[in-house]
């Protein structure tokens, strides 16, 4: 007898989108610059001229939508489109989460990405010609908010552990730290000096190295709008989703821990580490339940349970034994 263990971070098959819907979904935005529409989130917000803006003018906007993984296909309906680029955190534009108008300030290109630190070259490479070479594939993932909300997004990227062996590491690296772009005249949030501009992040080796570490470079079949951390984000699905850093300008081997964002704030609410347990909670709040954030009023979401590793342990946990020591989960 045939016996289908589902993996853990998936849901019954009765939750997931049709496969037909959203095939059919992205033919249409493959070959299709029509507006998307308007929708809200606690209020109407037009989003249709910027996502195709973004397909538009993006310069490998033809290398969309890539092949699916299906190894990371999560049975759980995806949130809309039109609520995942325009529900965003991404302070440098501001603190609230209605950041994606401000965002489309963002100049693109040219955009060119450092790699230094510990490697046998350091190099300087253009946005473009590094997407170009890489193999770009969709992975939906869960996402999941240290504030307790979570979404379910198809996004398109590569493992980040190409870009790591391009980048040939010295053997007694430890850490890739990443740093985003800092223009406080384009991002009216970097005027706020109490922050530690630029916003930083880092993983350890093994981390980076994770086939599940993805370097995310569009959303929904086609190139990522800036709101959603184009040209260059990171996305650790295990991780609290400030871990995921957007619009990547610099990714340094070291030796050293790097001390992210966040963490130079409070670290005592928001760790180097912060992988998902529902058992820690945050200081301040549960991290028992998670929101599945969907069209409409925050009145409707659902709660549901959170999961260890946010369901991704069978990937991530064995990086972790023999570091008990450390404040592993916040």
């Amino acid at each position: 007898m045939l016996i289908k263990r589902p993996k853990g971070w998936e849901l019954p098959e009765s939750a997931a989108t049709p496969e037909h819907v959203y095939m059919n979904r992205r033919k249409f935005l493959a070959g299709s610059a029509t507006s998307i529409g308007t929708i809200g989130l606690g209020g109407a917000a037009s989003i249709g001229s910027v996502r195709t803006a973004a397909a538009l003018d993006d310069p490998t906007a033809d290398l969309y939508p890539a092949a699916r993984n299906e190894t990371y296909t999560v049975e759980r309906a995806l949130t809309p489109e039109e609520v995942v680029t325009t529900y965003n955190n991404f302070y440098e534009f501001g603190s609230s989460k209605n950041v994606h108008e401000a965002s489309q300030s963002l100049p693109l290109r040219p955009w060119q990405v450092a790699i230094d630190g510990m490697v046998e070259e350091e190099m300087l490479l253009d946005i473009d010609e590094l997407i170009r070479s890489m193999p770009l594939e969709e992975r939906v993932y869960r996402l999941r908010c240290v504030e307790a909300w979570a979404m379910t997004v198809p996004w398109t990227g590569f493992a980040m552990r190409h870009l790591v062996e391009r980048a040939r590491p010295l053997s007694s690296a430890k850490y890739v730290r990443m740093e985003t772009f800092e223009d406080p005249e384009v991002a009216g949030g970097q005027k706020q000096h109490w922050y530690p501009w630029p916003y930083v992040e880092g993983l350890t080796m093994a981390e980076a190295m994770n086939d599940l570490t993805l370097l995310v470079t569009g959303v929904y079949g086609q190139p990522a709008p800036p709101q959603n951390g184009a040209p260059l984000r990171l996305m650790t699905p295990w991780k609290y989703g400030f871990k995921s850093i957007k619009s990547i300008v610099r990714f340094t081997i070291t030796y050293e821990r790097p001390k992210s964002f966040w963490e130079e704030i409070q670290a005592a609410e928001y760790g180097f580490w912060a992988n998902i347990n529902p058992e820690v909670p945050h200081p301040r709040w549960s991290q028992a339940e998670e929101r599945i954030i969907d069209e409409g009023s925050s009145l409707f979401w659902d709660k549901v349970p959170s999961q260890l590793y946010n369901g991704y342990g069978e990937f991530v946990a064995d990086m972790y034994t023999g570091l008990e020591d450390e404040q592993l989960f916040m």
